[in-house]
C-alpha cells in the first residue's frame, strides 16, 4: 500500500498550472486521484500524471475562460504574481487578505 502524501497547497492558495496557462485558487484536494478512469485516460500518456499524489480542485481561468480544473499536484506551482482572480465563484466561497490567501467563508452546508 502505498503511503498518502501530505497535500502541498492549502485550500485558498492561489497557484498556476506549471505547464498550461492557466491559474487558479484551492477549493477541495483530494489525497489522491479520485476522477474518472476515462477523464485519465484522456491525458496523452506522456504527460499523464501519477495517480498516488494530492489532486486539487481549482476556480481556474485562463485569458479566455473561467472553468473548474482538476489538477494534479506535479503540475501545480504557487502562483506569486500577486494579481487578483476574476473567477466569478470565488467570492461565494472566500475573502480575501492582505497576504494573498484567501479564506474560506464560513458556509453553513448542512
Amino acid at each position: 500500500m502505498t503511503p498518502i502524501r501530505s497535500a502541498r497547497y492549502g485550500i485558498g492558495q492561489v497557484v498556476r498550472h506549471r505547464v498550461f496557462p492557466f491559474r487558479g485558487v484551492v477549493f477541495d484536494v483530494d489525497p489522491v486521484f479520485r476522477n474518472t478512469e476515462e477523464w485519465w485516460l484522456a491525458i496523452p500518456e506522456d504527460i499523464r500524471p501519477s495517480k498516488d499524489q494530492p489532486f486539487y480542485h481549482l476556480f481556474a481561468e485562463n485569458a479566455d475562460s473561467e472553468y473548474i480544473a482538476y489538477v494534479s499536484e506535479q503540475n501545480l506551482l504557487p502562483d506569486e504574481t500577486g494579481e487578483p482572480l476574476r473567477h466569478s465563484q470565488i467570492d461565494a466561497f472566500f475573502t480575501g487578505s492582505a497576504d494573498g490567501v484567501l479564506r474560506a467563508r464560513d458556509l453553513d452546508l448542512n
